[in-house]
């Protein structure tokens, strides 16, 4: 079941929320470092982590599900932001060259369906980041947070999802190894808890950020044919005296 989108947005306005957004961000960026002259697709609640590509991209969207709701983005321009049925895109096949998934897969009631859907607007070669709650970590555990809510994936689950929905995984990252703690003292170290657990290769981050790539060609399955059986002629045999 998707949060509110009230709820969402007020969680991103809290100080848990601007230094989740801060180091989460950091490791979408690191993906996803060049997309000048491309287009760019948020789903999910991504809007937080869309701002700093918007002046560099060719174009954004934000599509948030219904069941999600939606809200203004960017909040001084235009509007770029829509509320969508997130198993039937309204774009174009082969349109979109990245796309930014959060708060979605954990979410939404047929995830395969979903990934689906994203490989069809996606251009060939375009790329997918998913952030998806770990099921390790302690994010996933507690109910302060957006992370909290939802199915968690371990890593082969997420894998799983993936290559199900026709995408090949290139690339891995994890965020929020510092517990979701909001007192402002903890929030200060959040910088050396990343640190610390990315040198060490902890196991309870919050987050797994998982990059996957389109595959171009979809396997499409044959239906077994049934062997024909060929029939020599028979003459009938000629009426006596004709």
């Amino acid at each position: 079941m998707y949060p509110d989108v009230v709820g969402l947005r007020s969680f991103y306005a809290q100080p848990l929320g601007v230094v989740t957004r801060r180091l989460v961000g950091r490791a979408i960026r690191a993906r996803f470092g060049n997309v000048r002259g491309l287009s760019l697709l948020g789903i999910g609640y991504a809007t937080p982590y869309l701002g700093v590509f918007r002046e560099e991209c060719e174009r954004a969207l934000a599509f948030m599900p219904g069941a999600q709701g939606v809200t203004r983005w960017p909040s001084a321009a235009p509007t770029l932001a829509a509320l969508v049925d997130e198993s039937e895109l309204p774009l174009r096949d082969g349109m979109i060259d990245r796309v930014i998934a959060v708060h979605l897969l954990e979410m939404t009631p047929d995830a395969g369906e979903v990934l689906r859907e994203v490989w069809r607007v996606l251009a060939p070669g375009g790329r997918l980041l998913c952030v998806v709650p770990s099921r390790r970590g302690v994010w996933a555990r507690t109910e302060n947070n957006p992370f909290g809510h939802g199915r968690p994936f371990s890593r082969t689950q997420i894998t799983d999802l993936l290559r199900g929905a026709l995408f090949t995984p290139v690339g891995w990252d994890e965020a929020l190894y510092m517990p979701p703690v909001a007192r402002n003292w903890f929030l200060r170290s959040s910088v050396a808890w990343e640190r610390v657990g990315a040198s060490l290769s902890l196991p309870f981050a919050g987050v797994h950020i998982v990059e996957a790539t389109k595959q171009v060609y979809k396997p499409v399955p044959t239906k077994r044919r049934a062997r024909l059986r060929v029939f020599q002629p028979v003459l009938a045999p000629r009426p006596l005296g004709g």
